[in-house]
């Protein structure tokens, strides 16, 4: 997945997000619309984490494409 792809991959993230959002229309989500939208932060998290890996390899002279998405418990525990 080159940057554009992970770019592309992370507005239709967002916009799933921001739909489902808009469906609960501040209330509670049901349960299932709830695990929906721990998963897309859990994906718009690897998607990010990714896309940073690619640029720093670039940066360092390295191949982007060594690049690869790390799994939900290793992104979830870094600080923001």
């Amino acid at each position: 997945m080159d940057d554009t792809e992970v770019i592309r991959r992370i507005g239709a993230l967002v916009d799933e997000e921001h739909a489902l959002e808009a469906r609960t229309a501040g209330g509670t989500p049901d349960e299932e619309t709830a695990e929906r939208l721990s998963a897309i932060e859990v994906a718009l998290d690897q998607c990010w984490d990714l896309l940073r890996q690619r640029r720093a390899r670039r940066e360092m002279g390295q191949d982007p494409d060594d690049a690869a998405v790390r799994p939900p418990d290793v992104v979830e525990r870094y600080q923001q």
